[in-house]
């Protein structure tokens, strides 16, 4: 393919072909061992820009997989053989409205700097991935993220009001706006949210924003077993809403004491962190309604903070936990969720088949809404290994479907779990995404192989 076209359209540097620049965008977060190698990687700056590498690649039939910081988890921005790559990295405009309480950004901004940028004018935006220090805000749109605050404050969807995007056939479109309420029209905004680059290239999003978070006490407890664990978090989700309420095993417990050395309990089975924001003193009387629930479902180690730091550094680590795991070997990482009722069962059903495929796998969470993270260590360079912890990742979606869950709850389907998608949506569910997909994207240049 001839790309003189493309690169004369497009202002100097913005094309690249140098292989060893290529390599460094085969793959996102996920390794997806099946990545290709692009034609390509275009580095947008503008929503033109987007335009252009569309437009060009519509016409030659070539496809086209978005990018933003590439910490996907799930494969879906992996390279293809012969695709463009396009990547938003160096759209980093912002614009904050605090009359609106608003902000106006371009997708390559981390979430961390759309957090510092709104906080400069005492807001606040919830989102917030483990990851939210090296995702993008682009990236979190397309997969519809959440984080640690979720339980309470909702995920990227419940975020974003509007938002520019760029058809497959070059169309710009705009989608809602700074407006709190809006029912005019169906509701395409909420249809491209989490869509993964399959349905258009997002350029620009106009975020909602909220006052800046109360303090906040912080509630951590250790179990000896499983079950002791899940009764607590039921418990606590059952009296009240806390801020977060996480959740890491035993294996994540000493990855993360081993790397942080602050005195976790390394012989117990779960460790609950769990936070209340609640106004002035009713955030200690949540504290409190938090730790008399642990107590009572068998907690051996329970205590409360008001500390801000000390609390924080309970957080750290719980966001610690992917890397620390890490540490054991690579990953083979999921997100499947249940409703709260079954999450025990999910738990204790996920050490199962860890057992019965002899695999080690750790199991950390967003706990108060249901939204697990399996992590399979394997070792890639021995078969049989790599075959056991992809035999448990099947069986792991496999279960979550069976207890009436899904095989994603924030990362994405991406090329690593579309497999198991249609044992969770069914064929009419699936026969409606092809529809709409063929009717926004006829040539199926954009992100082929992802979702579908």
């Amino acid at each position: 393919m001839d790309l003189r076209e493309l690169i004369e359209r497009l202002p100097d540097g913005t094309v690249l072909t140098d292989p060893d620049l290529l390599a460094s965008y085969r793959q996102d977060r996920a390794l997806d061992p099946d990545a290709g190698t692009a034609l390509a990687v275009v580095r947008a700056r503008t929503t033109e820009d987007v335009v252009t590498t569309l437009r060009w690649a519509g016409a030659h039939g070539v496809p086209v997989v978005p990018r933003g910081a590439g910490s996907g988890l799930s494969g879906g921005s992996t390279a293809l053989d012969g695709g463009i790559v396009l990547s938003t990295e160096r759209m980093r405009d912002i614009t904050v409205d605090p009359v609106t309480r608003t902000a106006v950004v371009q997708p390559g901004l981390f979430n961390a700097e759309v957090k510092r940028a709104v906080a400069e004018q005492g807001l606040w935006y919830p989102p917030d991935p483990s990851s939210f220090e090296f995702c993008s805000i682009g990236g979190n749109a397309a997969t519809n993220a959440g984080g640690l605050c979720c339980v309470k404050y909702g995920v990227t969807t419940d975020y974003v009001l509007g938002m520019e995007v760029v058809l497959a056939d070059g169309t710009v479109v705009r989608l809602g706006g700074p407006r709190l309420k809006d029912s005019a029209g169906l509701s395409l905004t909420k249809l491209f949210v989490g869509s993964e680059g399959t349905l258009g290239i997002i350029t620009e999003l106009t975020l909602r924003l909220l006052p800046a978070q109360p303090p906040q006490s912080t509630v951590v407890a250790s179990f000896a077993t499983l079950t002791a664990a899940t009764s607590a978090i039921l418990a606590i989700t059952g009296a009240l809403r806390p801020s977060m309420l996480e959740f890491m095993d035993s294996v994540a417990i000493n990855a993360v004491e081993d790397e942080l050395r602050m005195g976790l309990d390394r012989n117990a089975a779960g460790l609950l962190v769990a936070r209340s924001d609640a106004p002035g003193e009713f955030a200690a009387r949540e504290a409190q309604l938090m730790l008399e629930a642990c107590e009572k479902a068998g907690a051996t180690e329970v205590f409360s903070t008001d500390d801000a730091e000390e609390g924080e550094a309970f957080t750290v680590a719980r966001r610690f936990a992917i890397p620390a795991v890490e540490k054991l070997g690579p990953l083979l990482l999921e997100d499947v969720g249940v409703p709260l009722p079954r999450l025990g069962d999910l738990v204790t059903g996920v050490a199962a088949i860890a057992a019965r495929n002899d695999v080690l796998v750790s199991v950390i969470a967003h706990a108060g809404d249901g939204n697990t993270h399996p992590l399979i260590v394997h070792d890639p360079t021995d078969a049989d290994n790599t075959a056991r912890a992809h035999k448990a990742f099947g069986e792991i979606m496999d279960l979550a479907i069976e207890l009436g869950g899904t095989i994603t709850g924030e990362h994405g389907v991406g090329r690593l779990k579309k497999d198991w998608l249609p044992n969770q949506l069914g064929p009419e569910v699936m026969d409606l995404t092809r529809r709409i997909k063929d009717a926004l994207d006829p040539h199926g240049i954009l992100n082929p192989g992802s979702i579908l």
